[in-house]
C-alpha cells in the first residue's frame, strides 16, 4: 500500500530578485509529485513538477480543467482570476473550437501589423526616455507603459479607459487576504465593460483584434457574445501585466550579466533565441496557476493520483528539470533544445504568446540598439522587487547611459 503523502504548506511567497524559490527546488528534487496546501481555497492538491509529468497532465484527457468550475480549489489569490466561461477552463473539443477561432486573430498577417504598432509605441516611449535624460527608470518609461499601450492598441481600447482597466486587472492579481471583495468587484466591472465593448464591435467592426475575433469563422462556428467578451477580458489581463514584468525581468537579468549582454550587443541576430532562454530561466511568477482535476486514477512517477483530486503543475520547475536541460540553473543564451513551458503547454498553451514574444523582441532589441552603453544606476542588491502579487518583477529599474 502506498504511504499517505503529508501535505506541505506552500505560501509560494519567495521574491528574492530572480533567485529560484527554494521550496519549489526542494519539491522538484525530493518529492516531484507532492501534496500541498495553498494560501487560498479548500483542501489540498497535488503538485507535479517534472517536465515529462507536467506534459502528461497538460495533454492527457484524464485531467480536466472544466471540472474545477464551481469548486473552491486551492489557489494563490483570494478570488479566482479565471472566469467560468473562459477558454482557460475548457476541455477539448470545446476549447479546440475556440482556440481555432482565436488563433485566426494571431495569424502571421495580423502579427505583422501588431509588430509595426509595437515598434511605433517602443520608439515613442524611448524618445521620451531620452528626453527625460539619464538616469531614468526603465520600468516607468518602457516596461510599464508598453504592453498596456500595445494590447490596448491591438484591441482598440479608448485611451481614456486604459488606466482604470489596468487598475482593475491589477486588483485581481493581488494575493492579499483582505483583497477579496475588491477583486470580486474588479472582475465584475471588467466583465461589464467588455460585454458592452464587444457588442459594439460586432455592430461596428474595425481593424482591431476584437473585430477580427468577432468575424472569425471555422465553418459555421463563430464566437458567441459571452465567449467574445470573456476572451477580450482575458487578453487585456494576460496581455499587459505579464509582458510588463518580463521586460523588467529580462532587462535586469542582462544588465546584471555583462558577458551575456556583450554577446547580444555584438550579435543582435541572436536576440530571438536569447529571449527563449531568458523565458525558460526566469522564475517570473510565484507558485502555480489554474489546476486540473483527475477524472480517473492516474499514476505519475510512481504516485497514484485518485479520481477527483485537484492537480497543479509548475511550469517553473519543468523549465529547470535537469533530465531535460543540461545545466538547468545556468543562463545559456546559445542553448538549443527542448521548448520552455513559460507560456504553458498542450491545450492551454498561451494563445497570445506570439504577441508577447514580438513585444519582447521589439522592446529589448530597440533598447539595446538605441542605448549601447546602458547600465544599472544602482547596485543590483538595491533594486526593489514586488512582494504582493503572483508575479515576480522589479518595482523600479533605474538605468544610466
Amino acid at each position: 500500500m502506498e504511504p499517505v503523502a503529508v501535505p506541505r504548506n506552500c505560501p509560494f511567497d519567495y521574491a528574492e530578485a530572480l533567485e529560484f524559490d527554494p521550496v519549489l527546488k526542494h519539491l522538484m528534487t525530493e518529492e516531484p509529485v507532492s501534496r500541498i496546501r495553498l494560501p487560498h481555497g479548500d483542501g489540498e492538491a497535488w503538485l507535479v513538477t517534472g517536465y515529462d509529468d507536467v506534459r502528461t497532465v497538460t495533454t492527457d484527457r484524464r485531467f480536466s480543467r472544466s471540472a474545477v468550475i464551481g469548486r473552491n480549489f486551492p489557489r494563490m489569490t483570494p478570488e479566482p482570476i479565471v472566469q467560468d466561461e473562459a477558454i482557460n477552463v475548457m476541455d477539448p473539443p470545446g476549447s479546440s473550437r475556440l482556440r481555432s477561432l482565436i488563433s485566426k486573430g494571431f495569424a502571421p498577417r495580423h502579427m505583422e501589423r501588431m509588430r509595426v504598432r509595437t515598434q511605433h509605441v517602443v520608439d515613442e516611449l524611448l524618445d521620451r526616455m531620452e528626453e527625460h535624460g539619464s538616469p531614468a527608470d526603465l520600468t516607468e518609461h518602457l516596461a510599464d507603459p508598453l504592453p498596456l499601450a500595445t494590447i490596448c492598441e491591438v484591441l482598440d481600447i479608448p485611451e481614456a479607459d486604459r488606466a482604470e482597466l489596468r487598475s482593475h486587472a491589477r486588483t485581481m492579481m493581488d494575493t492579499g487576504i483582505g483583497n477579496r471583495d475588491n477583486a470580486v468587484q474588479a472582475k465584475a466591472v471588467l466583465r461589464a465593460y467588455f460585454e458592452t465593448l464587444t457588442a459594439h464591435r460586432r455592430e461596428n467592426p474595425g481593424e482591431d483584434l476584437i473585430s477580427t475575433l468577432a468575424a472569425a469563422r471555422d465553418g459555421d462556428e463563430i464566437l458567441n457574445d459571452q465567449e467574445l467578451a470573456v476572451m477580450a477580458m482575458v487578453l487585456l489581463i494576460t496581455g499587459q501585466d505579464t509582458t510588463t514584468y518580463q521586460i523588467g525581468n529580462i532587462a535586469y537579468a542582462l544588465l546584471t550579466r555583462p558577458k551575456e549582454l556583450a554577446m547580444l550587443r555584438s550579435d543582435p541576430g541572436m536576440l530571438p533565441q536569447a529571449i527563449e532562454e531568458l523565458l525558460r530561466f526566469i522564475p517570473f511568477r510565484k507558485g502555480v496557476g489554474i489546476p486540473r482535476v483527475a477524472t480517473e486514477d492516474v499514476e505519475l512517477s510512481g504516485v497514484t493520483i485518485r479520481a477527483g483530486d485537484i492537480v497543479h503543475v509548475s511550469y517553473l520547475t519543468a523549465n529547470r528539470d535537469g533530465r531535460k536541460f543540461d545545466r538547468p540553473d545556468e543562463l545559456d543564451l546559445e542553448r538549443t533544445g527542448p521548448s520552455h513551458m513559460t507560456f504553458g503547454w498542450g491545450g492551454h498553451h498561451c494563445l497570445g504568446a506570439p504577441l508577447a514574444t514580438t513585444e519582447l523582441q521589439v522592446a529589448l532589441g530597440t533598447l539595446l540598439k538605441r542605448f549601447p552603453d546602458l547600465k544599472l544606476a544602482k547596485p543590483a542588491e538595491e533594486v526593489r522587487w514586488n512582494r504582493t502579487s503572483i508575479w515576480r518583477y522589479p518595482l523600479a529599474l533605474p538605468v544610466l547611459w
